[in-house]
């Protein structure tokens, strides 16, 4: 059955900010002024019907009105409310679907208060540790980044005015031979930008704006070149954009809009090696084949992953896939969603999760079937791969990438030949903090929200018993 459809927030905002009454809004939709005050209130869900007078009557994408990044926000507030609310039974999935519903940001404004508090609870935590190493605290250098990290999520991964500009400006870098040389040759002639190879030289790229002189680490692999070659580009040519971007989402703090910086020139960057159109109708000819499209675009792995999780232009929308970068301790140094896959916001990923088996078998690409504890089943594909230092005497980097999505996009993978899709699959969960899973025999620690007592002369997989049943919210 299909998820009824309640806009109430939505719809009064878009009519008070064109300064409509309750009965001229009405009377533009052909709606009665009660129907429609219902809809608000969300007393009533919105019909297809009604969904199309909006979008014509406010001359709106009918995107602006999906309920994924209310999905989102609601599975980030299932964990929140979880989380503080210790032996007390959590909100049930109907209340915080209405608190979505009704008060978006007021929702917004509880997670940032209960991020607030995560962050002060894990700097008394680690109060002792702390006052042994740095006086200043290691957890503040990542609040920016967090910061970060929401600005993304909450736009799908994706940024239409750069996706456009770059999809415009890759149409005048050459494809018939060499990117690398191609993207040299644009910097040159648009912005009189000279590229210089150094070996071994501390930083991937270094720009000096007085010379315009680009200098680059030589012994790095051509796609992290290419690369570097599309941020400086970007960072050039769309300066006025990025900045614009900035200024609209008001970061907090000058270090999380540095950070933001460089997150949109790296997303204009990969704009520009695989440009919207051109890349999304590849990557449905190739079934979405990673392998093929790096080649096919000379660009990298990760590139590739990275690129499939943000095409999701309206109107143009290409398969909607999570995409994670693990490192070798688990920690989870990217992370997109286009998808009802979640990311655990705090503490480690699922252990079962197959992008963890990726380290045990290098440049070798698994395939799982996974299941979560809301019944949704993916399709994730996991990877190792490796960055080079270029010395002996300087440890490369090594992650683990995971792309994925739901079972229902299937037909679309070439990953998917040869699995039974209705057949067993791996039970995984968000993490084990919130997971309900009482029979998960990789279980790290026991859920916050359950009580629990640690039998004295029985012994099982865990040294515990999980304690009634978990209220049901979903």
């Amino acid at each position: 059955m299909a998820e009824k459809l309640f806009l109430g927030a939505k719809l009064r905002k878009l009519r008070e900010a064109r300064g409509w009454t309750l009965e001229a809004c009405a009377e533009r939709l052909g709606l009665s002024p009660s129907y429609l005050s219902q809809i608000e209130t969300n007393q009533r869900p919105a019909t297809a019907r009604v969904l199309i007078a909006l979008t014509r009557a406010f001359h709106v994408d009918a995107s602006l009105f999906d309920l994924e990044g209310d999905a989102r926000l609601i599975a980030d507030l299932r964990e929140a409310t979880t989380d503080i609310a210790g032996q007390a039974e959590p909100p049930t999935a109907a209340e915080l679907k209405q608190a979505v519903a009704n008060t978006p940001r007021l929702a917004r404004q509880f997670l940032a208060l209960h991020q607030t508090f995560r962050r002060l609870d894990e700097r008394v935590k680690a109060l002792d540790d702390t006052l042994g190493r740095d006086e200043h605290g290691a957890s503040v250098a990542l609040l920016p980044y967090e910061e970060v990290r929401d600005f993304f999520h909450y736009r799908d991964n994706y940024i239409d005015a750069l996706d456009t500009a770059a999809e415009g400006l890759s149409a005048s870098v050459a494809r018939d031979g060499q990117i690398e040389r191609a993207l040299e040759t644009v910097l040159a002639d648009l912005h009189g930008v000279r590229v210089v190879d150094v070996a071994g030289q501390a930083a991937l790229r270094r720009y000096d704006p007085a010379s315009r002189v680009l200098t680059l680490d030589a012994w790095q692999p051509g796609a992290t070149r290419s690369f570097q070659l599309a941020h400086q580009l970007a960072l050039l040519s769309f300066r006025d954009l990025i900045e614009t971007e900035l200024d609209q989402a008001a970061f907090r703090t000058q270090a999380a809009r540095d950070v933001a910086r460089v997150g949109l020139a790296n997303y204009a960057a990969g704009a520009l090696l695989l440009p919207y159109r051109a890349f999304l109708e590849a990557a449905r000819e190739e079934k979405h084949d990673i392998d093929r499209l790096r080649t096919r675009f000379q660009v990298s792995f990760e590139q590739v992953c990275h690129r499939l999780s943000t095409l999701q232009k309206p109107g143009w929308r290409g398969v909607p896939f999570y995409f994670a970068r693990v490192d070798m301790a688990g920690n989870i140094t990217k992370r997109h969603s286009a998808t009802r896959f979640q990311f655990a916001r705090f503490g480690g990923a699922c252990p079962l999760w197959n992008v963890h088996e990726a380290f045990a078998a290098p440049d070798r690409i698994g395939v799982q079937l996974a299941e979560m504890p809301d019944g949704s089943r993916y399709i994730s594909i996991a990877r190792s791969v490796s960055k080079p230092s270029g010395s002996y005497l300087a440890n490369d980097r090594r992650y683990a990438l995971s792309l994925g999505c739901e079972v229902e996009h299937a037909s679309a993978l070439v990953y998917a030949s040869g699995l039974d899709l209705n057949g067993p699959a791996t039970r995984i969960g968000v993490s084990c903090r919130i997971c309900e899973r009482t029979d998960c025999t990789q279980r790290a620690f026991p859920p916050i929200d359950r009580a629990l007592h640690v039998p004295e002369n029985e012994r099982g997989v865990v040294p515990y018993v999980l304690d009634g049943p978990r209220p049901d919210r979903y």
